[in-house]
């Protein structure tokens, strides 16, 4: 019995000494530059809200951050890339809606976009947008859903790529209104954007920020958004719920998370930071710009929630737009 307590003892005293190392070391971080990985292109939505947040955040940490852009795999060679980094609060990956998607496209992941990460908080979240070429002979989702059917296989859409958030919901659009359309899938949404403004696909299901320069140009129209609600930017143009598909509703959003066994003390830090850099009026005109709602999560555990949501809901989505994983 003493023996046992003594041993007991003893463990208990060397966890008291690393919780209080911990705690000293959590005190003095940062001590040098964090780095977060965009596993996107420079230039799309995730890179520039991305910067948009960094300088601030560095700010409020008292250390400079370098964004790192890693793209590949549709964003999975960053993503791994961090999921495999020291968790010492030095490597952030923006962390978006479609790490959600990759358990139901993806056979064999080097991750869990669950228990790889710790959450920090959401960023910004918007809304996807059906668009169309000018000349194509529709004003609206019903007038397109309308010719679809009077002109079956005629209709394409292009989108940033096979099993993307924008894929999937132009499938289930597809599926819901009984229409035919061939999807045609790009490496990025900048490249599909070219082809549905310079006519080559007549549609796309998109991103906001790329659309909108493109829309108040009059080289595009904007036939309905994804989200449950209009978008401030475009309150004219209804939602595809408004537009004869009830209860469908699909956002993109970007997030920070951070590798799996960081800290508690960093993560609270960085997320408390974050509450504060997305109250500034600088960070809000210019995420709202790109078509996006600033919002920083009320808690690490309320962005964790979320994104546990998202992976419950994805399977079922990917199943009946008839993607296989790949």
């Amino acid at each position: 019995m003493k023996r046992n307590a003594s041993h007991a003892g003893r463990i208990g005293m060397l966890v008291a000494v690393l919780s209080i190392a911990a705690s000293s070391w959590a005190q003095t971080w940062p001590a040098k530059p964090i780095r977060i990985v965009v596993p996107h292109a420079p230039g799309g939505v995730t890179d520039v809200i991305t910067r948009v947040v960094a300088q601030p955040l560095g700010e409020a940490l008292g250390q400079p951050i370098v964004i790192e852009n890693r793209p590949g795999a549709s964003g999975l060679l960053g993503t791994e890339q961090v999921a495999r980094a020291a968790p010492d609060g030095y490597t952030l990956v923006a962390y978006v809606d479609t790490n959600t998607i990759f358990p139901s496209t993806v056979k064999q992941l080097a991750h869990d976009p669950d228990a790889s990460f710790v959450p920090i908080s959401l960023v910004a979240r918007g809304s996807h947008v059906i668009v169309a070429h000018p000349s194509l002979p529709v004003a609206n989702l019903k007038e397109l859903i309308a010719y679809a059917k009077a002109h079956p296989g005629e209709l394409s859409y292009a989108s940033p790529g096979t099993g993307s958030p924008q894929h999937l919901a132009g499938e289930t659009i597809r599926r819901e209104a009984g229409i035919e359309m061939t999807h045609i899938p790009y490496k990025g949404g900048g490249q599909a954007i070219g082809d549905v403004v310079g006519g080559q696909v007549k549609l796309g299901v998109l991103g906001m920020a790329p659309v909108l320069p493109h829309y108040k140009a009059g080289k595009l129209k904007i036939l309905a958004v994804t989200g449950s609600t209009r978008s401030p930017l475009l309150p004219d143009i209804p939602t595809v719920a408004e537009s004869g598909i009830p209860g469908f509703a699909t956002i993109q959003w970007q997030g920070l998370s951070a590798p799996a066994g960081t800290p508690p003390e960093v993560v609270k830090r960085i997320h408390a930071a974050m509450v504060d850099v997305m109250r500034q009026p600088a960070v809000i005109e210019k995420v709202s710009a790109q078509g996006m709602e600033p919002l920083a999560s009320a808690t690490p555990e309320e962005f964790h929630q979320m994104i546990r949501g998202e992976l419950r809901r994805w399977p079922a989505v990917v199943k009946a737009a008839g993607v296989q994983p790949e």
